[in-house]
């Protein structure tokens, strides 16, 4: 009788199960992209949540490639919910968010004042280093409008210490647990 090869050991694709423990063990930095995308605690957990339920939705993913997928979630859920677009100032001030940063925190509060595209552009190429083609193509626009974003986003972030602390730290993915407010355990559990 032929013997049974165990085909689920083998299997190369990331299952749900893989991208819940991503999620889990990742939490802390997918949610500071989530909030650094989107300005908004609302929208940062309503992007977690949508990029935990997108990912766990049996895509054929390498599992070497699932914590990039599991970012690549969030980014698209962020740019759904934002819709952001160039030279579309929203007005509004990320104030009453700014007024909650600890001192750990802080160092966000540049980036988190960026315009909403600026914000868009920034964290996508600069923190999580996407190309200028992939950026238009998430967000819909030129290349140009990519690079004319992120020459402002520089600009205005040059004027704090944030290029060399802060991007490191969230493509890197080694948050520390009091950098930001973890996410209330029901809205975990309840994905």
């Amino acid at each position: 009788m032929p013997e049974k090869k165990n085909v689920k050991n083998n299997n190369p694709y990331a299952s749900s199960v893989d991208f819940r423990r991503i999620f889990d063990e990742d939490m802390n930095s997918l949610y500071l992209l989530s909030l650094l995308l989107t300005g908004d605690r609302e929208k940062a957990e309503q992007c977690f949540i949508l990029g935990l339920q997108d990912a766990t939705k049996e895509n054929p993913v390498f599992k070497e490639w699932a914590r990039s997928w599991a970012r690549r979630m969030i980014i698209l859920n962020a740019v759904r919910v934002m819709n952001p677009r160039p030279m579309e100032g929203t007005g509004s001030s990320n104030s009453a968010l700014l007024s909650t940063l600890s001192a750990e925190q802080r160092p966000f509060a540049a980036i988190l004042e960026l315009e909403t595209f600026d914000r868009f552009v920034y964290v996508m190429s600069v923190l999580e280093r996407y190309s200028d083609q992939h950026c238009a193509l998430f967000l819909g626009c030129a290349r140009h409008d990519i690079i004319t974003a992120r020459s402002r986003a520089l600009q205005q972030t040059g004027k704090v210490d944030l290029h060399s602390n802060v991007g490191t730290e969230v493509t890197a993915h080694k948050l520390d647990d009091s950098a930001i407010e973890p996410l209330p355990l029901q809205l975990v559990t309840s994905a």
